[in-house]
């Protein structure tokens, strides 16, 4: 239903929507010369790779778009506007916003454009046996310079490239590189669908070659590729036949988190342990008639900071930085609404706090969902929820429109952080003595409170809510342990895959048609998502929290066949924050991998005080292995819906929500769901 209220708002919209190098390291030794391919000498844009010709910013992301600066990396992001993608009116992204970072994403995918590529015949990785990644011979690797250790990922060709003249090679981390370390990437002996050699450009084998004089062109660009083939070398990655190698900077931890932790501190500080300020709206009582599970329903507003740039943070609000880049407040204050369930449990005993987060385009309101009532009776929690402004239900237009300039991206992100402090307060108003509970709306006809105080804020959320809920968690201060329902991360590897995503893509065919430049879209989108998003805080979710936030453990339930979120970016998340897994995960013949959860450790028989995947099946057939929806007959019903409404997942979801520690529901079996439906 949620679906097909935004494609009939997007119908709306469619209507109206018309470099300096990094430091050099040892020279190469064995390096062999291939043979060369004819191609230009040097970029025909300014701020292009020499290495990859005509096609600007490829292979991505990469130092050579970046500049020396006193950040943490000691880089800066330098992306000049020449050579930025262009939208069907000829006008190229404002760099402004990436050019802040000191880094590129943690979850960054790698693109390059190899005209002729054929995996299968080259023999790399795919995302069924991503163990493959790690061979000795692979032909693509990746190297963590700082520890010289490989990385696993799997390739891909853009599988929504009709024309093979445009495709992208695009590499995704099996799981997130960490934060602040440099990179070295590897192409060799890649091969053509006849097994054939792809050529080597003569730029590139120029480079491989002596030493420059000064005055050349290139010569800057091999003093780079100097270090990073120094790097390969001495993680003992073999020479021969290499076609391409690179490097990149992740951005750091402040670099990321940064701007959101500087609001969140401001504002506690400001509050000294207090609440929010809040008001109640409304309160509406339910006999045991029409509601079995939840008495009262609460809805009002809490009093946030403003740190958007427009008065009231609406849709288009970037956020007010200052001349450091930090986020300062405008001198006004949102009101942020909010809605609670009280369940009838709680009458009889204070109930345990949760904060809800809402789906795609959503709004506060889907707390009131039967799933969320009946955990809330089942379990005895009471559920507040606010809106993820910024992707909320009041955004879907604005969002719509952004697709016609990626200029415009930041207005959303902006919002989302700014959401991301709303339910941080919204948290602190569960929990703090003159918070919600000092409210006669949260006390029984005693004036007993109605809410636990001494219980620790919990979260629960689902779909967009489990997305951007990872980020809340990692910054929360209150939030103990999370369920992040039908979860995943990294908007950049989401899109493609998703359903929901079609009428978005329509706009996006219309505006940046050509579809290798659609996927460095989603490469340059992904750094600004992360300041918002699971994939931006992932690496400090659980073992490694972030100043001023406990450590937290976190279960996440994942649909099997979700046509809506990709599996695949939650088996990426449970390997970054190191979640353990159910086994057997699905039965045997269900998931087309050669290893299926390959990296991802098995839970133990007992009870586990840790963070955990839980794969739910209610027979939906596996999702496309490429990147692309799951539509058509042969994918069955979606099963987005199924794991938050099963009450086998609902009592495990409890348990954990209330002491971090992961009950087994399904004994020696896989974990199956019945259908929402």
């Amino acid at each position: 239903m949620r679906l097909r209220m935004i494609v009939a708002s997007l119908a709306l919209a469619v209507t109206s929507v018309a470099a300096a190098p990094a430091g050099a390291g040892p020279a190469p030794g064995a390096w062999t010369d291939p043979e060369p391919a004819a191609t230009p000498a040097a970029p025909a844009v300014p701020g292009c790779d020499p290495i990859a010709g005509d096609e600007c910013l490829l292979p991505f992301p990469n130092d050579w778009f970046t500049e020396a600066a006193r950040t943490p990396t000691g880089r800066r992001v330098s992306l000049a506007p020449e050579a930025m993608p262009e939208n069907a009116a000829g006008r190229p992204v404002d760099p402004a916003q990436w050019n802040a970072a000191d880094g590129f994403s943690p979850g960054s995918m790698l693109l390059v454009h190899l005209p002729g590529l054929d995996l299968a015949a080259s023999g790399a990785a795919p995302v069924t046996d991503i163990g493959w990644s790690l061979r000795r011979d692979a032909p693509i690797v990746i190297v963590d310079t700082r520890t010289g250790e490989r990385w696993p990922y799997w390739a891909e060709l853009d599988a929504n490239a009709a024309d093979p003249a445009r495709q992208a090679l695009i590499v995704r981390p099996a799981k997130n590189f960490r934060e602040g370390h440099r990179y070295a990437v590897a192409l060799r002996n890649l091969k053509n669908a006849t097994g054939e050699d792809l050529p080597t450009s003569s730029v590139f084998a120029r480079l491989l070659g002596d030493r420059l004089p000064p005055g050349d062109p290139l010569a800057a660009r091999q003093h780079a590729l100097r270090r990073t083939l120094g790097d390969l070398a001495r993680a003992g990655v073999v020479a021969d036949g290499l076609q391409l190698a690179w490097e990149f900077t992740v951005a750091s931890e402040k670099g990321i988190a940064g701007p959101v932790l500087a609001m969140r501190d401001q504002t506690l500080r400001a509050l000294r342990g207090r609440s929010p300020e809040f008001t109640v709206t409304s309160v509406t009582d339910l006999a045991p008639e029409q509601d079995r599970h939840v008495a009262r329903e609460v809805a009002g507003e809490i009093e946030v900071p403003n740190y958007l740039d427009k008065p009231g943070g609406p849709p288009g609000s970037n956020l007010n930085r200052s001349a450091d880049g930090l986020p300062r407040p405008l001198g006004d204050t949102l009101r942020a609404q909010y809605h609670c369930v009280i369940p009838r449990s709680a009458f009889a005993r204070p109930a345990h706090p949760s904060l809800y987060g809402h789906g795609l385009l959503g709004r506060a309101t889907e707390v009131r969902a039967r799933n969320v009532r009946a955990m809330a009776g089942e379990h005895n929690f009471v559920f507040c929820a606010t809106k993820w402004i910024g992707m909320s239900d009041e955004d879907v237009q604005h969002v719509a429109g952004v697709f016609s300039d990626f200029s415009r991206f930041g207005t959303v992100t902006d919002r989302l952080q700014q959401s991301l402090l709303n339910f941080v307060l919204l948290g602190r108003a569960m929990t703090a003595k003159d918070g919600l509970a000092s409210h006669e709306a949260f006390r029984d006809a005693k004036g007993r409170s109605l809410l636990d105080r001494k219980a620790a804020l919990a979260y629960d959320g689902n779909s967009q809510g489990g997305i951007a809920g990872g980020a809340l968690v990692a910054v929360s201060p209150d939030v103990r342990n999370a369920v992040l329902g039908v979860p995943g991360m990294n908007y950049s590897t989401l899109l493609n895959r998703s359903v929901d995503f079609q009428p978005f893509q329509q706009l996006l065919d219309r505006s940046y048609p050509d579809k290798l430049t659609q996927q460095i879209c989603f490469a340059l989108l992904q750094m600004l998502w992360d300041r918002a998003e699971a994939n931006g805080y992932a690496q400090h979710l659980t073992a490694d929290p972030l100043p001023g936030s406990p450590r937290h453990r976190v279960l996440l339930h994942v649909a099997f066949g979700d046509h809506q979120v990709s599996t695949v970016t939650a088996e990426v998340e449970a390997r970054t924050v190191g979640a353990r897994i159910h086994r057997p995960a699905v039965a045997e013949g269900r998931n087309p991998d050669v290893a299926p959860y390959w990296g991802i450790r098995a839970l133990p028989r007992w009870s586990y005080p840790g963070s955990a995947i839980i794969v739910w099946d209610s027979g939906t057939p596996a999702p496309p292995t490429a990147n692309i929806p799951p539509l058509g007959p042969e994918y069955g019903r979606d099963s987005h819906e199924d794991p938050r409404h099963d009450p086998d997942a609902r009592t495990q979801k409890a348990y954990f929500l209330r002491h971090g520690v992961v009950v087994n529901v399904c004994g020696d079996a896989p974990c199956t769901a019945a259908r929402a439906d």
